[in-house]
């Protein structure tokens, strides 16, 4: 990892100077799950790359994640949207090293005038000054506390949060006012916070959901390269489980005639680990990540490409995405009720979703030194 230049915000600064529109070597990208780097949507000018017959792109290093550290200027993130389940969120990072191919964040990158591509994956954004942020925004005169989501973005869990180590400022936070979390995560770093973790468990201020996709390593390394291993996830679920913490695990996302035959197994081995509740979504192909996804496709699955891309298109109207509020996360039609309704019976056949955790707002005391300037009388 290399710690690039602090920057005071996202502009047009970091246009991408690796824009490529077609394949990367792959001995360039190891270790990603991408392999080419186009341009954002919002560029008026793409870039590839091409061999001039001098060898030239055979003497290109390999690609280095870079960090950039930001600014920012607030830190809760607000949504109205109707089906899902908060209202806020946190994200510390931009941008994730994890590298998964189906990330429906990819497209945000290109805000910052970077691909969705290569340029998620390694060129980052971490917000140090987020637990200050967040302070200052708890102790607003008005605030009402609701539960704020980690994780629903990029992975709070990332590699860099090894030398970061912003969530634990996030949490310290967080446990001082009393206010509650909800964690997604497919990193075992989780692991690293348990005792801050447990404290706000026992006044039922948080809980955490291990995303597991698969429980192929093979399909795992080539689909979330970066990720945690799908047994040291399990073994995360029973460490938070045994410590008294309340955890699920998201099935996120299932894809069709690729991961839907372990919906059975996969639930099986959240009960056996300790996990309270599970939950699904349906793959997502906004954007540019339609595009990425069906070009990893046709390199590490080519003989399931047409099968996979036609069922997708049964459940989403014909089409790679539709974004229809209360569709978007579980598709429709007969094979979208079928996936709904194994997962349905399996997790009600291991107990699983019996009691939904509602996390507490009782013990929300608003902070006094957030950095609210005070009336002057």
């Amino acid at each position: 990892m290399t710690l690039a230049p602090p920057i005071s915000s996202c502009s047009a600064q970091l246009a991408p100077d690796t824009a490529d529109l077609s394949h990367m070597a792959a001995d360039r990208r190891r270790g990603r799950a991408a392999a080419t780097n186009r341009s954002g949507r919002f560029e008026p000018l793409s870039k590839e790359a091409f061999d001039d017959g001098w060898d030239s792109l055979d003497q290109l290093p390999p690609l280095k994640t870079e960090v950039h550290e930001e600014r920012a200027r607030t830190i809760i993130t607000r949504n109205e949207s109707p089906d899902i389940s908060f209202d806020r969120s946190i994200n510390p990072y931009r941008g994730c090293e994890h590298g998964c191919i189906y990330c429906f964040a990819r497209p945000s990158h290109a805000f910052m005038g970077l691909s969705p591509g290569l340029d998620f994956e390694t060129r980052l954004f971490a917000k140090p000054n987020a637990a200050a942020l967040l302070e200052r925004e708890l102790s607003k005169p008005g605030y009402q506390p609701k539960v704020i989501a980690i994780g629903t973005n990029t992975d709070p869990y990332q590699p860099m949060e090894r030398s970061y180590k912003l969530m634990p400022e996030i949490l310290e936070v967080l446990e001082a006012c009393g206010h509650p979390v909800a964690i997604v995560t497919k990193s075992a770093l989780v692991t690293r916070d348990i005792e801050i973790l447990s404290r706000m468990a026992e006044r039922n201020l948080v809980k955490v959901a291990l995303s597991i996709t698969t429980l192929d390593k093979k399909l795992c390394r080539a689909m979330e390269p970066r990720a945690s291993a799908p047994h040291k996830r399990l073994a995360a679920v029973k460490a938070l489980s045994d410590a008294g913490i309340p955890t699920s695990v998201m099935m996120a996302p299932i894809i069709p005639a690729l991961t839907d035959s372990e919906i059975e197994t996969l639930l099986e081995a959240a009960a056996e680990h300790g996990a309270s509740e599970a939950a699904f979504i349906l793959l997502r192909l906004p954007l540019e990540v339609s595009e990425l996804f069906r070009d990893w496709l046709l390199r590490e699955r080519p003989d399931r490409f047409r099968h996979v891309m036609n069922l997708i298109r049964s459940m989403r109207g014909g089409k790679d995405y539709d974004a229809k509020w209360g569709e978007r996360m579980r598709g429709r039609g007969p094979y979208a009720d079928q996936i709904a309704k194994r997962f349905s019976l399996t997790a009600k056949r291991l107990g699983l979703n019996l009691r939904k955790k509602k996390l507490s707002t009782e013990h929300f005391i608003q902070p006094q030194k957030g950095g609210v300037q005070l009336d002057l009388f």
